[in-house]
């Protein structure tokens, strides 16, 4: 996992903008992403005002990052503003977010919620901690949108946390499902979105390193052993380096599904097919069928030669 040197002076957070073409070149490509994202999905319209969930990890950084250069570029005018869910966790450096925030003048929220004590309080020894940590996220920062009046909630998902919900539905879950770049939440309130649903997560690695962002690694869910999400990553690390045209080709396969192919009755309607069906032959006169009732007894009787 990145995460920047700290100097004596501490983090810095308002470095210079690198120059390097090799930046250019990946920021060029990041925005060509997600800009194709939310073209795709609708993701976002005229006066929007968009919550972006900010955790401190290279993530959502850079999804803040990419989303304030949308609104400084974009032809469309919404707005943005940094929400940040303080779960009152043990170390956790709470004036890092708000120092960076600030410094880069942008406008942002700290929800203070302990759900870290009552994750820890609800969940069994040995078992994980992200079915009670995510509901208790996704309940308070959902709520509070609503109580800001934000029309659309950003996350920092990328393409790979994508696919590896997919192979954990896969082969855990026993479902074909991921997370969408666009939902309607369940209590049809918030409209969520992904906007780094095309990128891949090492060119957030780079992009994050190149921008020095004050990183806050995550000692709950991430530092779980045996984690089985941790374990779909390793694989998909381990495929893109044996087969780089693997997990392109996997990503594409979600977008182009055939519900006709697969064997889910409630997809598609398989009793349909019966009704459906175009015969290629049409009722004949009984000279014709005398005629092919001939041809079919030839055709068997050079079946019974054989």
């Amino acid at each position: 996992m990145y995460s920047p040197v700290e100097s004596e002076q501490g983090f810095n957070f308002k470095p210079e903008l690198p120059t390097s073409s090799a930046y250019y070149r990946l920021l060029k490509k990041l925005r060509r992403q997600v800009g194709h994202a939310i073209r795709d999905f609708k993701m976002l319209e005229e006066g929007d005002k968009v919550m972006v969930c900010i955790s401190g990890g290279k993530d959502s950084y850079t999804l803040l990052d990419i989303m304030l250069q949308f609104k400084r570029i974009s032809p469309i005018n919404f707005d943005v503003v940094a929400v940040n869910l303080d779960q009152k966790q043990p170390g956790f450096p709470d004036d890092v977010l708000p120092r960076y925030l600030e410094e880069n003048n942008i406008p942002y929220y700290i929800l203070e919620k302990d759900t870290y004590s009552i994750t820890k309080k609800l969940t069994p020894e040995g078992k994980t901690y992200c079915a009670v940590c995510s509901r208790l996220r996704r309940g308070s920062l959902y709520g509070f949108a609503q109580e800001i009046g934000a029309t659309k909630v950003a996350l920092g998902h990328h393409r790979d946390d994508i696919m590896a919900t997919f192979f954990l539905n896969l082969f855990h879950g026993g479902s074909l499902k991921a997370m969408p770049p666009k939902l309607l939440s369940s209590d049809k309130k918030n409209i969520l979105i992904r906007p780094l649903a095309y990128v891949e997560e090492k060119d957030i690695i780079k992009y994050a390193e190149m921008r020095q962002f004050p990183i806050i690694p995550c000692n709950l869910c991430g530092s779980q052993e045996n984690l089985q999400r941790a374990m779909i990553n390793n694989m998909l690390r381990d495929w893109d380096a044996q087969y780089p045209k693997r997990l392109h080709s996997i990503f594409g396969a979600m977008q182009n599904v055939s519900p006709s192919q697969l064997a889910d009755r409630e997809l598609f309607d398989f009793e349909a097919l019966d009704e459906q069906r175009q015969m290629d032959f049409t009722p004949t006169s009984s000279a014709s069928d005398e005629a092919a009732s001939k041809r079919i007894d030839m055709v068997n009787l050079g079946f019974a030669v054989e």
